[in-house]
C-alpha cells in the first residue's frame, strides 16, 4: 500500500492487533478495515494506522500527543517509534481497557490521561507530534498551539461521514496544511471537536 519505512513495518509486526480488538470480532483482527469496540467506537484499519504513523515522520525522540486512545492499538504502536506517547481518551472505560492491554506487553513508555482530549494536554506541550485518531469540522487551534516549532499534526477533517486526512506542520510560528488521503472516522466530541452525542 506504499509504507516502506522499515521501522513502522517493524512496529505493525511486533503489535498483536488481535488483543486489542474485542473477541467476536478476532477472527477479523488481521483483516485491512476497521472494527468496532466499546462505546461506539473503532479500531482503525492498519493501512490508516501506517499511514498517519508513517506521515508523522519519527525519528525516536519524540513526545507525542495521542487524541483518542480507544482500544490503545495506534498508542502501542506509536510507543515503539518514539520517547513517550501521552494518549488522551473521554470515555473512562475504554482508557482504563487500554491501559490493562497495554500493560500486557510491558509497554512503559504511555501515560493514559482522560478528559477532553479536542483540548490537548497543555500542561504537557510542547509535543514533536500530535495525532487525533477522530474526525473534527476543522484542526482545533488549540491543538496546533501545542505542537512544538517542526512539528506535525495529523488529523481527519470534514463532514460527519466523510472527511480528508490533514496534516499540518508548524514552522516559526506558521502553519502548512497539507491533504492526505480520503478516509471516514468517528466524531471527535468536545470544545474542538463537535458537539454531540452521536
Amino acid at each position: 500500500r506504499g509504507i516502506k519505512t522499515p521501522a513502522v513495518l517493524e512496529a505493525l509486526r511486533k503489535i498483536p492487533r488481535h488483543i486489542f480488538v474485542p473477541r467476536d470480532q478476532r477472527k477479523w483482527a488481521y483483516s485491512d478495515g476497521a472494527l468496532r469496540i466499546e462505546q461506539g467506537q473503532t479500531i482503525s484499519q492498519p493501512y490508516i494506522v501506517a499511514l498517519m504513523t508513517d506521515a508523522l515522520k519519527l525519528t525516536g525522540s519524540e513526545s507525542v500527543l495521542e487524541v483518542g486512545t480507544g482500544s490503545g492499538y495506534q498508542a502501542a504502536i506509536l510507543s515503539q517509534l518514539v520517547k513517550t506517547v501521552h494518549t488522551i481518551e473521554r470515555h473512562r472505560k475504554l482508557s482504563k481497557k487500554a491501559a490493562l492491554t497495554i500493560a500486557s506487553l510491558d509497554i512503559e513508555n504511555i501515560l493514559f490521561h482522560e478528559g477532553d482530549g479536542s483540548l490537548g494536554l497543555p500542561e504537557f506541550a510542547p509535543f514533536q507530534a500530535i495525532m487525533v485518531t477522530a474526525a473534527a469540522p476543522k484542526a482545533p487551534q488549540v491543538l496546533l498551539d501545542q505542537l512544538d516549532d517542526g512539528g506535525r499534526l495529523i488529523i481527519p477533517v470534514g463532514a460527519r461521514f466523510s472527511q480528508t486526512l490533514e496534516l499540518w506542520r508548524r514552522k516559526a510560528g506558521k502553519f502548512k496544511r497539507e491533504v492526505i488521503a480520503s478516509v471516514a472516522f468517528v466524531p471527535l466530541i468536545g470544545e474542538g471537536g463537535w458537539d454531540g452525542p452521536f
